[in-house]
């Protein structure tokens, strides 16, 4: 199947998506977790656990998802591997995309994440080191995006019985999901301290949209991979005559000698 195909199938599924995590008044439809006594504990708002809870239970979409255009799903073997899925067309099984679920709160009209590892693997195309298939096995790679608001109201600390259960706010709600490609909505920062992870716009017009800032330049995806391939390893001397290393678009730009 064309990326361009696979694209647009994405974006009618994103749609259908937000129907199936989302009640009429657009908060999530779970509630929390329920135990044997039919007690029911609401969810933290720790981000890492509403992410793995929105994983779940979007996974079994996906699946069908992948069955109804011609794909398996094949899922990391291990929890630190890239991507979270590969998509494996049927029909021709050299034919692979990435696919990495991301999720993250809402902040006014930002919000952002980080996109993978700009270390081994994607420098060394053909390496497995901590990715499922080598980096250029791949046709393209994207982000299947979460956005959500947190919910104030929610109180994690009261327990509820499962008659209650129209009672207990959720604990995030206006949930948006979107589709791009990696390169489109990366930015030229790295995305957690010291960690060697691409950071991501964090415009939501631009993660939606796809208009980072890579996109901005007529070979954007070429350029996109030979900054994150050279970020913070290429020195200058500036006027002064100190040495830094080169870790801003606009720096990296002038030292190609590229406008």
């Amino acid at each position: 199947m064309d990326k361009k195909i696979l694209e647009e199938k994405f974006l009618e599924f994103c749609k259908h998506l937000t129907e199936v995590v989302c009640d009429e008044t657009r908060h999530w439809t779970i509630k929390g977790f329920i135990d044997t006594s039919k007690n029911i504990y609401t969810i933290s708002q720790d981000t890492k656990i509403i992410s793995k809870i929105l994983e779940i239970h979007i996974f079994p979409e996906l699946i069908k998802f992948a069955n109804e255009n011609g794909f398996d799903i094949v899922l990391a073997d291990h929890q630190n591997y890239y991507p979270d899925m590969t998509f494996v067309l049927k029909e021709d099984t050299t034919i692979k995309y990435a696919v990495d679920i991301k999720t993250t709160f809402i902040r006014g009209s930002r919000a952002g994440f980080t996109l993978g590892s700009h270390g081994a693997y994607f420098i060394n195309r053909e390496s497995t080191k901590n990715i499922q298939f080598p980096y250029n096995q791949y046709k393209a790679h994207y982000c299947l995006g979460i956005l959500y608001e947190r919910n104030e109201k929610a109180d994690e600390r009261i327990v509820y019985r499962f008659s209650d259960l129209e009672k207990i706010s959720s604990v995030i709600k206006n949930m948006q999901f979107f589709f791009q490609e990696k390169w489109k909505i990366a930015s030229d920062k790295q995305g957690s301290g010291n960690t060697a992870n691409i950071g991501s716009a964090s415009n939501i017009a631009d993660l939606k949209g796809g208009t980072g800032i890579f996109t901005k330049y007529e070979d954007g995806e070429r350029l996109f991979d030979d900054y994150w391939m050279n970020f913070n390893k290429i020195s200058v001397t500036d006027k002064d005559g100190k040495v830094k290393k080169i870790n801003t678009l606009s720096e990296f730009l002038k030292y190609r000698g590229e406008k």
